[in-house]
């Protein structure tokens, strides 16, 4: 079996839980190096984690002879040059969501992940998870019977930090660096998951605003959209609602019943049927990327395949683009 070892450019929050452990529960994968621009914070990263090396200069990481795949693990604007750089070195590369901050950079990672023969995979890892391939399976099973809409309500009160300003804002916040505030941060997995289901949308219509103005960046959207598969769906996003209209909820209306879930709160999922109402509770790993992170390293080994890549991914962005108005 062919061993991993990887390199992981960032090593912020999601690389602690989410991410980051996962690498080692794998059979033939590990960490063995770490990069962050700050010197304490890699080898803070490195001594707690337990791997052998950390720099503070990307390039130096991915010409590490010892690191045969890539990690990214930094806000989307730097994701298209790490994944380049990573590329051109022969290095596959995993990514963190969204693919780039931009449709464009999409289009300029996969250019290169064709011109090098170099797998580019995206971390759109709810996908993977028992508690979404459930509600796959319903859908597919036709358990609402025919789908003829597809609704996406998200609403939370703004965060302390969302009050801040200047270098100390967030970089979700600043639109240079993550795509278009807490909308392209969060929006992505709701986005994938349905083009999982449903195939990939074709068309894609928003109305962004910026009412509290908190920050730069959109803190409300509404979108509607079309799958090529013909079905309709809309969106309603709100990152500065009152705490009375908290709502992380998808639903999915067919002619035969009705399926709703959560996409960040794993509340049980709800099918409604003429038979009636049935909660359905399904765990999720307590490393929620390890299915994914388990599937790109079978891949890389040729034993498997995980579908999550660069190119299944610039849809997502597409759309995302579409809805803000940058292409």
């Amino acid at each position: 079996m062919k061993q991993i070892n990887w390199g992981f450019i960032g090593c912020g929050e999601v690389t602690e839980k989410k991410s980051g452990p996962a690498f080692n529960e794998v059979e033939g994968s590990k960490v063995v190096a770490v990069m962050s621009r700050s010197e304490d914070k890699a080898r803070s990263y490195a001594e707690r984690h337990h791997i052998r090396k950390w720099y503070t200069d990307a390039q130096e990481l991915i010409d590490d002879p010892d690191v045969n795949a890539i990690y990214i693990a930094t806000p989307p604007s730097s994701h298209a040059t790490f994944a380049i750089m990573a590329m051109r070195a022969g290095k596959p590369v995993y990514v963190e969501k969204p693919l780039a901050a931009s449709y464009n950079d999409c289009i300029r990672i996969n250019r290169v992940s064709e011109q090098t023969g170099v797998p580019c995979f995206v971390a759109y890892y709810r996908r993977y998870l028992p508690y979404f391939r459930k509600v796959k399976q319903i859908v597919e099973q036709g358990g609402i019977g025919n789908v003829l809409n597809v609704q996406v309500r998200f609403s939370v009160p703004p965060r302390d930090l969302d009050y801040t300003s200047g270098k100390e804002m967030p970089w979700r916040l600043q639109p240079d660096i993550s795509g278009g505030g807490y909308f392209y941060d969060l929006a992505p997995h709701q986005i994938d998951l349905l083009q999982d289901i449903f195939g990939v949308i074709t068309r894609a219509h928003g109305y962004p605003a910026n009412r509290a103005h908190l920050y730069e960046a959109e803190d409300t959207i509404s979108a509607c959209f079309y799958f090529e598969s013909g079905i309709p769906g809309s969106g309603s996003w709100c990152f500065v609602g009152h705490e009375s209209a908290k709502e992380d909820r998808i639903e999915i209306v067919g002619d035969k019943g009705s399926l709703s879930f959560s996409v960040f709160d794993y509340d049980p999922i709800l099918l409604v049927t003429s038979a009636g109402k049935t909660s359905i509770v399904v765990p999720n790993p307590s490393y929620v990327q390890l299915p994914i992170i388990k599937t790109v390293i079978e891949d890389l080994q040729g034993i498997g395949t995980c579908e999550s890549t660069c190119v299944a991914a610039t849809p997502t962005n597409w759309v995302l683009d579409r809805i803000l108005w940058k292409n």
